[in-house]
């Protein structure tokens, strides 16, 4: 998703920031314009103009972008409790990119989609937390729902873009643990994560997951993915080196000679975690980083609706 840089807007909101803005003004902007209209009406904290009401509270902007009036809510309430969970072990820096690029790795894909949903959040005045794990639990923020904490939250992310980590492994299980215990009121969980951990039972890491769901909290894990390289392992037909990120391993291979192999196992994998995920009432949504982020927003949004 490609985006022209206004520099007078880059002002007053960082790079990360203004470009979560666009993609949320421009996902909603796609709902007004689609079937589910009043779905997308309640969500963006509009509602139909009525003919004969006072137009002071016009959206005027929407007006513009869809040809239709609405008029801005103000309720003063609190609608949801978010925690935001990002996996920034290395193998979420797959691929290779320049952080500065259009193009996106696992975990660039991740912060843009945290950054865009707390974009959502902030307009709805929602409670919002985050946490980052790799091998222990990195960060684990308050909730809160003011300007002020937005902007921290982030800082937070910009610093995870500008920072890469080498050598970092996955370890979910404890970090999973601590961010359930910390949980008190009835939250969202929101995971962003490759789920390539390196907990040797895997047993360990589902009862970690499904920990999450106590307290009668609502969890969704984002499953990132490089469907093209990491699923379907579309290489070129010749020899490569390849370079566990989390260890530093190497290895050269022909691809076609464990094609079939890996695709199996790998399948194998992806789908006894979406069979466990079921089985405790986890939302398992695979996300192709190279799909954009509608496919995150919109699964958030089918699940913010049935949580109202």
């Amino acid at each position: 998703m490609k985006f022209k840089i206004d520099n007078q807007q880059l002002q007053q909101y960082s790079r990360l920031e203004f470009i979560a803005k666009q993609v949320v003004e421009g996902f909603i902007t796609g709902l007004h314009k689609s079937p589910f209209h009043g779905f997308s009406v309640e969500f963006a904290e509009h509602r139909l103009y009525n003919s004969g009401e006072s137009t002071r509270h016009v959206d005027w902007k929407l007006f513009a972008r869809t040809d239709k009036l609405f008029l801005k809510r103000f309720e003063e309430e609190t609608n949801l409790r978010c925690r935001i969970v990002i996996d920034t072990s290395s193998s979420m820096y797959y691929p290779e990119i320049d952080v500065n690029s259009e193009d996106y790795n696992k975990l660039k894909f991740s912060i843009y989609a945290a950054a865009s949903l707390m974009n959502l959040m902030k307009k709805q005045r929602d409670v919002v937390g985050l946490s980052t794990f790799s091998d222990k639990l990195e960060l684990h923020s308050q909730d809160k729902s003011s300007t002020i904490h937005h902007k921290y939250l982030i800082s937070e992310l910009e610093k995870l873009l500008n920072n890469p980590r080498i050598q970092v492994k996955t370890s979910a299980v404890k970090p999973l643990h601590t961010i359930s215990e910390s949980l008190h009121k009835r939250s969202l969980v929101v995971i962003f994560s490759d789920m390539m951990d390196n907990t040797s039972n895997q047993n360990e890491l589902f009862s970690s997951i499904q920990h999450l769901k106590h307290n009668k909290h609502e969890v969704v894990l984002f499953h990132v993915v490089d469907k093209n390289k990491e699923i379907d392992f579309a290489f070129e037909n010749r020899p490569y080196h390849f370079i566990d990120l989390e260890t530093g391993d190497e290895l050269k291979l022909h691809p076609n000679e464990v094609k079939q192999s890996y695709i199996e196992q790998i399948n194998s994998y992806n789908k006894q975690l979406k069979r466990k995920c079921g089985q405790y009432g986890v939302e398992f949504v695979e996300v192709d980083i190279n799909q954009g982020f509608h496919q995150v927003l919109s699964s958030y949004l089918m699940k913010r609706k049935k949580m109202k």
